[in-house]
């Protein structure tokens, strides 16, 4: 193993969490559930605790200045926490992947080759401003055999603290390792910053949050990463598109819950669609308190709208703030979508089967939808349960990660005394 530049006591916990890590690795399907439902149980039983340490987090989120779209996500109440456990028993009801043959045979000297579905061991994370990825990524982790160390960030300190105590008092009710879980706020970026070259001690690192913290971790981790996408999401609007459909799809993209990394950012409306669909659209939008930032066509057709800059077909808004631009053509709005989308998720909207099948074909994103919100983008949604992320990279994981997606492989050679000649 190499060594990191740390306190002592944070070498202490990724030594704990590699050794608890050789422990989950072979513990059944059967005693992984068990933990699942205990860390439900405990979750729904210490939501005083876990909401009280949630509100020193807002508190001090809104002195700070934080925007509303993180507090959104910052913010912990009983309907969320229920949600949370529910989505955590969901996980006992998937299938355990460790274990599962990928792909095997028999070679023609008679030795039998299996690659099957192991865990990572220990899995990373570092996050911010969003405690619902401590349960979310612990229950993924330990369904699939891995020990997580956390790092989730000060704006939610408070909340992790108490969360992966919750989980810890779970795992040591049925029998399993506490260290199993850890978080490593208590420090700081030092913290996280020993999370990124902590090589040897753990196996993957994964980024959730904003543009720059991904970036950051990319850049600097010397552990592999597997990269969670910011969502500069983008919709278009064909000619062929049907009103109705148009309306309520960007509507519910953009306004169903803003700081999410699936919500629209920027819309592409086809020129032959202005009058007809565009206008009553954004008339819709406009109603549900957006704000609009429109081209120059967009604005001589919708005066209630503010001017775009070059900004705007960058931005991750997490706010009722939408980019809207007229294009050309279905070319034109795959080009825009390469130079500006953060290739997590665009959607079209259109009647003409092989204008959709083109843009499915052509788009290089993560999840391409077609005449469906880009809300659906989500663990949940796909019927993964809970999710470590989104991923946008183009390694073993791509789009909405679950359980397979947190196992590497390994090769099983069984045989009678073969020999290479």
């Amino acid at each position: 193993m190499s060594t990191i530049t740390a306190p002592s006591s944070l070498d202490d916990k990724l030594v704990a969490a590699r050794s608890a890590s050789r422990v989950l690795a072979t513990v059944p399907t059967e005693n992984k559930d068990a933990a699942l439902r205990a860390i439900a149980e405990n979750l729904v039983r210490s939501s005083a605790d876990v909401i009280a340490a949630n509100r020193l987090d807002l508190v001090a989120a809104r002195e700070n200045g934080v925007s509303e779209g993180l507090q959104d996500r910052l913010r912990l109440d009983e309907t969320r926490l229920e949600g949370l456990a529910r989505a955590v028993v969901d996980i006992t009801g998937l299938v355990d992947p460790v274990g599962e043959t990928v792909r095997g045979r028999t070679l023609p000297n008679g030795l039998k080759i299996s690659q099957v579905r192991v865990p990572f061991g220990v899995v990373g994370a570092i996050y911010e401003a969003r405690p619902n990825v401590t349960i979310d990524i612990a229950a993924l982790a330990l369904k699939s055999g891995n020990a997580v160390v956390l790092r989730g960030g000060s704006a939610a300190e408070n909340s992790n603290r108490v969360l992966v105590e919750v989980i810890q008092d779970a795992l040591a009710s049925v029998g399993l390792p506490r260290e199993a879980v850890q978080t490593i706020d208590e420090f700081g970026r030092d913290g996280a910053k020993a999370l990124m070259r902590a090589r040897g001690f753990v196996d993957v690192l994964i980024p959730r949050g904003s543009a720059a913290l991904i970036n950051t971790v990319v850049a600097e981790s010397t552990v592999p990463v597997i990269e969670t996408g910011a969502g500069v999401v983008h919709a278009f609007i064909d000619e062929s598109a049907d009103l109705e459909l148009a309306e309520e799809i960007v509507h519910n993209a953009k306004t169903q819950r803003t700081s999410v990394c699936n919500t629209l950012e920027t819309l592409l409306v086809h020129r032959a669609a202005v009058d007809r669909v565009l206008v009553p659209v954004l008339r819709k939008l406009r109603a549900s308190g957006v704000t609009l930032h429109g081209d120059p066509a967009v604005r001589a057709a919708f005066p209630d709208s503010v001017e775009a800059t070059e900004d705007d077909w960058h931005a991750e808004y997490g706010s009722l703030d939408l980019a809207v631009k007229i294009v050309a053509s279905l070319d034109e709005a795959v080009e825009h979508i390469e130079a500006y989308s953060t290739h997590h998720t665009e959607t079209i909207i259109t009647r003409d089967y092989a204008a959709a099948e083109e843009f499915l074909a052509r788009v290089d994103s993560a999840v391409v939808m077609v005449n469906a919100s880009t809300r659906f983008t989500d663990g949940g949604e796909f019927g993964f349960g809970a999710e470590v992320g989104i991923s946008t990279q183009k390694l073993h994981a791509r789009g909405p990660m679950g359980l397979p997606e947190l196992t590497s492989t390994k090769w099983l050679v069984r045989g009678n005394g073969q020999i290479r000649g």
